[in-house]
């Protein structure tokens, strides 16, 4: 005859939920004891482009908030909210942008120096 696995759920909670979900484990003493299960966390996002955060722990709000720095972030600019393309995207838009600045006024030098002579 085969054991018997049937346990009583140790909160009040009897709905068999998301959040209510249980493990059956057997204790030391051979008695079946439900072990309750945490949620799955989807973890931090990119800010840019939606994509979970590489190297950033999955964690609740809560336990977010009790985490430590070296948890909640990478060694990186921008680094706790944005993805390493995003951030190399910003960089090369940046620089670009500078570059065009540098090219508008030495139009605007050259331009200036043909009207004197």
């Amino acid at each position: 005859m085969a054991n018997d696995h049937r346990i009583t759920l140790t909160r009040r909670h009897a709905y068999r939920t998301r959040s209510n979900r249980v493990k059956t484990i057997t204790a030391p003493s051979g008695r079946h004891i439900a072990q309750y299960m945490d949620k799955k966390r989807k973890g931090s996002v990119c800010g840019d482009c939606d994509i979970v955060l590489p190297g950033i722990k999955h964690m609740d709000s809560t336990a977010f908030k009790k985490a430590v720095g070296r948890e909640k972030t990478v060694s990186r600019a921008y680094g706790g909210s944005r993805c390493h393309k995003c951030v190399r995207e910003r960089i090369v838009r940046a620089f670009l942008v500078d570059e065009q600045k540098i090219v508008k006024r030495l139009l605007v030098e050259k331009s200036k120096g043909t009207k004197k002579a």
